[in-house]
């Protein structure tokens, strides 16, 4: 019979990361999370996250073999800064067996309740500021760096456990044949910025430390009305910075000033996803970092992975330089597939933005909630 037990030890987090692998064996659109990664984010001490909020993962069982893996979140900075008692969940990845999925569930919720929380929402790994949202549209290609991948039959799991949407995400693919037309007007745009003093420029490698501080303050005021926003603690954000230190590109990663002080940014990165497709089970070593070292130079996909400008300086044609500046090195160094990610269903603004440069909505994925 199933059981779900709490993951309590080094040997059960390894079992706990490594349990996709077998699941998604066979799955050309599988792509391994890095193990190193994944040990980090989820061990107290290792990851920010953790110094102000608490993971706790399960594993369903069944005798000796895993079945099913879950996390129950308890975000305190988001019922704090949001005043809610929500709960989450994460990391849900199970066999296609509805009894199984239900055990795990009320096992989450039986902990959340616990910690005090009246809703379980998700799948967060383990916050809106990581990987989120469980892919319903867009099966047939793997999935962009940093997003998220899972079987169709998820959904029925989910939605039969009682679960109900929330919200849906969408990602917005560019290709080759892209319409150039909206980008044109890029150089007349900033002219136009430069006479208000509003200047665009690429992100300096060299006082990365320095630009990060600036960038946070923006990002955690930019996106202050998004979906459960949680503004990222120092401590998170230069964690953040530091990974994403090892696959930016300047090229792609933009900031726009106002009289010396950064009023909006952009950051796109390469598809790094197309190289850890084949480093098996997410292991570096002893040869995967060979393949990430020298094949690095043969990615052709982007990630557009966040735009913000500050209320008072939207709308003024910022968003529109950034994205010109992203698909002009997308041409320069012929890449073949972009991805602009993620974006919520009810951002007007920006889903429209997309629609009339002929960016192409193609993944859809969900944010579910019930309460508990």
């Amino acid at each position: 019979m199933w059981q779900v037990v709490p993951v309590n030890s080094k040997r059960l987090l390894k079992a706990f990361i490594d349990f996709p692998h077998q699941l998604f064996q066979g799955d050309p659109n599988y792509v391994p999370e890095l193990f190193l990664g994944q040990w980090d984010l989820l061990t107290p001490g290792k990851h920010p996250f953790h110094e102000h909020s608490a993971v706790q993962p399960f594993l369903a069982c069944e005798g000796k073999k895993i079945v099913g893996r879950i996390a129950a979140v308890l975000n305190r900075n988001h019922n704090q800064t949001n005043n809610e008692k929500d709960g989450f969940f994460g990391f849900f990845d199970c066999i296609d067996n509805q009894d199984v999925a239900n055990l795990m569930f009320s096992e989450v919720a039986k902990w959340l309740k616990t910690q005090g929380a009246e809703t379980m929402i998700g799948p967060v790994n383990p916050s809106t500021n990581e990987t989120c949202g469980m892919l319903v549209e867009g099966f047939d290609s793997p999935p962009v760096v940093m997003m998220t991948y899972n079987k169709p039959y998820y959904l029925r799991l989910l939605e039969n456990a009682g679960l109900n949407k929330k919200v849906d995400l969408i990602a917005y693919q560019f290709t080759q044949g892209y319409n150039e037309r909206p980008f044109r007007m890029t150089k007349v745009l900033e002219e136009r910025l430069d006479r208000k003093g509003i200047k665009i420029r690429k992100i300096s490698l060299k006082n990365f430390k320095e630009e990060v501080a600036k960038i946070r303050e923006v990002y955690n005021k930019a996106w202050d009305q998004n979906l459960g926003f949680v503004p990222m603690t120092p401590q998170e954000f230069d964690h953040m910075a530091k990974d994403m230190k090892m696959i930016l590109d300047p090229d792609f990663c933009m900031v726009a000033e106002h009289e010396g002080e950064i009023i909006g940014f952009s950051l796109s990165v390469p598809d790094i996803n197309q190289i850890l497709i084949n480093v098996k089970k997410g292991r570096l070593l002893p040869t995967g970092i060979f393949k990430l070292l020298f094949k690095k130079k043969k990615i052709n996909g982007l990630r557009i992975i966040a735009l913000g400008v500050l209320e008072g300086y939207r709308k003024l044609g910022i968003e529109a330089c950034f994205y010109g500046h992203a698909m002009e090195q997308f041409k320069k160094k012929n890449m073949k597939m972009a991805e602009a990610s993620w974006i919520l269903e009810n951002n007007t603004l920006m889903n429209q933005g997309l629609l009339n440069m002929d960016a192409k909505p193609y993944k859809k994925y969900r944010i579910y909630q019930k309460a508990i």
